[in-house]
């Protein structure tokens, strides 16, 4: 009888856990499960790397980097992004863009079907990665445009230094003839949005960052004027993903670490140690999880792997 009742109990907090993990858009496969490091590799050798992004049809990951200056607002023309492999070999280091075309500062990659849009200050490109031809935008009034992220063919765009959200649509202007629209989404926001993420439920996932001593937290948009605050106050967040179960997995320049978010657990750090952790990806291998975080500060990247 006494094991009958725990399990029943046991069930109870699960579908107590379930219920919450809807609230926030999530699809939970196994909300009991934690997640553990494995592994965890540094590969030295790149120039301030800003952020990852995961190519799936051909398992690459590709890595913008300011160059040997960390001036995220200087326009030197110095930026580039590489392609890498997924045990960390460069397969070439300057693969965008192509010659005669200049980044300065590329921070946030988004990648989707063989299409990469990245931000530089105050614009946004995007790049066919088979052609390597790419089309700049600008964002008006931008200062530090961040991360980029896409939803229903709508490319939004969080600009830490206005502290606001852009939205350009469609997506995809690569075409010459397309002038896409480009607007700010919402209204000004209180905090300084960095990483921008999907949810399950299609809202816009945002952290906050703030270079004073006020801590952030998860935040959700949908249709402009519905804000809802996920998670109060945990740190100074710059890369965000959401987990299949509708876990969160940031990373936080005030703990120098890769930690995730959890209903029933709360925050856990996973990973620390490093200088500045910024936009990272994640890569699935099985039951396994690959964590590829950009350490723009030490100009490294780690390579984390998860498991339940």
């Amino acid at each position: 009888m006494g094991k009958r009742i725990s399990f029943i109990v046991a069930l109870a907090e699960c579908l107590i856990i379930l219920q919450m993990a809807i609230g926030i858009g999530g699809i939970v496969h196994d909300a009991c499960a934690e997640l553990r490091v494995i592994s965890d590799q540094t590969i030295k050798g790149f120039a301030h790397p800003e952020s990852v992004a995961f190519e799936p049809s051909e398992r690459v990951l590709y890595v913008s980097q300011f160059g040997s200056v960390l001036k995220p607002t200087l326009k030197d023309g110095k930026g580039k992004i590489s392609k890498v492999s997924l045990d960390g070999n460069v397969i070439e280091d300057h693969y965008l863009p192509e010659q005669g075309v200049e980044l300065n500062k590329p921070k946030g990659i988004w990648v989707e079907n063989g299409v990469l849009w990245v931000t530089d200050i105050d614009m946004v490109w995007v790049f066919d990665l088979n052609t390597r031809r790419g089309r700049p935008v600008a964002l008006p009034g931008a200062e530090f445009a961040n991360d980029p992220t896409v939803i229903n063919n709508i490319l939004y765009v969080s600009d830490s230094g206005r502290k606001r959200i852009y939205r350009v649509e469609p997506a995809n202007f690569l075409d010459p003839d397309i002038i896409p629209d480009v607007a700010i989404y919402g209204t000004e926001l209180s905090f300084a949005p960095n990483g921008l993420y999907p949810s399950k439920n299609k809202a816009l996932l945002v952290v906050g960052y703030d270079s004073g001593d006020q801590d952030y937290g998860v935040y959700s948009i949908a249709d402009e004027d519905k804000f809802e605050t996920l998670i109060k106050n945990i740190g100074k967040l710059d890369g965000l993903f959401q987990l299949e179960d509708g876990s969160i997995l940031v990373t936080d320049w005030k703990s120098k670490s890769l930690i995730r978010w959890h209903w029933k657990e709360g925050v856990t750090q996973l990973a620390t140690g490093f200088g500045g952790p910024a936009d990272f990806c994640v890569v699935p291998e099985g039951k396994r999880l690959l964590v590829v975080v950009p350490d723009l500060v030490k100009s490294e990247l780690r390579f984390i792997r998860l498991s339940k």
